[in-house]
């Protein structure tokens, strides 16, 4: 069994029973196929898992903190998949929600290994939308202020780490177009 077919299970029982949060895990998931061949092949697989359980932690049975990315990163550690914690610890910039949660040292006990494969979790996270469609990032975070309001911690940090989730999308997106034209 691959880690991606693991997850894949494991996340759907866990995730599954949120509803709308599973469809958008799954479109997560359908957006980490269509663009892990711009990863080195021993990274595909990686992202396709971490897209099957970068929202674990919305799961009441594992939330602890109000942060999702750490909760889920603090039992896929307990579960003994220490690169998977780091990739769901960090997506979607999570480091900036986590400052104004007053988590960041919380967080740092994860490695951010800020590398093409995290930048392309961010951009599959950050283009699908709440029910699982392709969705642009600004109508992706037209959608989470609309859900939260504009006050919400979810609503700032999202908008102030619009800068470091540009960058992610612009990855991938230039290095898509390079793959294809290969």
């Amino acid at each position: 069994m691959t880690i991606s077919e693991w997850a894949a299970s494991y996340a759907a029982g866990v995730v599954s029973p949120l509803g709308d949060r599973w469809r958008h895990v799954q479109g997560v998931a359908r957006q980490a196929e269509r663009v892990a061949a711009i990863l080195p092949a021993d990274d595909r697989d990686l992202l396709l898992a971490a897209a099957y359980l970068h929202d674990l932690g919305y799961a009441p049975s594992l939330a602890r903190t109000g942060l999702h990315s750490l909760d889920g990163a603090r039992h896929l550690r307990a579960l003994g998949h220490e690169r998977l914690a780091g990739l769901v610890a960090y997506h979607s910039a999570a480091r900036v929600e986590a400052a104004l949660r007053g988590l960041a040292v919380e967080l740092a006990d994860f490695e951010d290994e800020a590398s093409a494969t995290s930048m392309a979790l961010t951009y599959c996270d950050m283009n699908t939308g709440v029910t699982g469609e392709a969705v642009t990032l600004a109508e992706r975070l037209a959608d989470v202020e609309r859900r939260y309001g504009a006050g919400h911690v979810v609503t700032r940090s999202v908008r102030q780490a619009r800068h470091e989730i540009e960058r992610c999308i612009e990855f991938v997106e230039t290095s898509l177009r390079g793959t294809a034209a290969s």
